[in-house]
């Protein structure tokens, strides 16, 4: 533990504690998580902390936990489900804490996902973008939107064909593509590029070959993931 000497002195020099992680296990036992979550009490975990202090953006507990965006925690698998420990940084803003959740639905989404091939598999086809799908891209991942050729290149003003309008039609995906820029997500504002992203996840009724035709509810509750 940092004591506010410690730590000043950590800050100060850049030299924080190694290995860099918190103790999650300590953290479950002293707010007796798993007991709270066996109880109904609540469904997942917000952890808001100094910089430098361990988290990692999101760690998923209990019986069958799944990589997300973190190794699983082992050690709770006596939880009677799957719950979530998000971890933000309060030092950073509203887009930051976008950015954390859009890495949980990705790993998620991927999970959900897995077994499914080719053009079937729906979440590979939303997240392509032009560098790596030239001509074919549609709504990109966290980090690159459609026509982004880096990470977090959310301002890049080049012009790239996407379908990224089909997802608000779900599941109609044979729509044309037209031309986008960074200009539709906010020409590199975090909050804005996210919140863009997230608009045109599916949220509808129905379900095809078992996967539901809303993704929030997987994003949600790790436990309507069956594969």
């Amino acid at each position: 533990r940092y004591t506010d000497e410690t730590f000043n002195r950590a800050w100060t020099s850049r030299q924080f504690h190694q290995p860099d992680g918190v103790d999650y296990l300590a953290l479950v036992r002293e707010f007796k998580l798993i007991e709270r979550v066996n109880a109904d009490q609540i469904d997942e975990v917000w952890l808001l902390g100094f910089p430098y202090c361990g988290y990692y953006e999101s760690i998923m507990a209990g019986p069958g936990a799944f990589w997300c965006n973190a190794p699983p925690l082992h050690g709770t698998e006596r939880a009677k489900k799957r719950f979530v420990i998000m971890g933000f940084n309060y030092e950073r803003g509203v887009g930051e804490m976008l950015e954390d959740l859009g890495h949980r639905a990705e790993s998620i989404l991927a999970k959900v996902f897995a077994d499914v091939r080719d053009e079937a598999n729906l979440w590979e086809r939303f997240t392509r973008y032009d560098k790596t799908h030239p001509g074919r891209a549609e709504c990109g991942n966290v980090h690159f939107a459609p026509n982004s050729v880096k990470d977090y290149d959310w301002g890049n003003p080049r012009r790239v064909p996407s379908r990224c309008d089909n997802w608000y039609q779900f599941p109609d995906l044979s729509g044309e593509p037209r031309m986008v820029d960074c200009s539709e997500w906010g020409g590199g504002d975090i909050r804005a590029h996210h919140k863009w992203w997230f608009a045109h996840f599916p949220r509808f009724v129905g379900a095809a070959d078992g996967i539901s035709w809303n993704w929030w509810e997987y994003v949600i509750d790790p436990n309507r993931v069956v594969r």
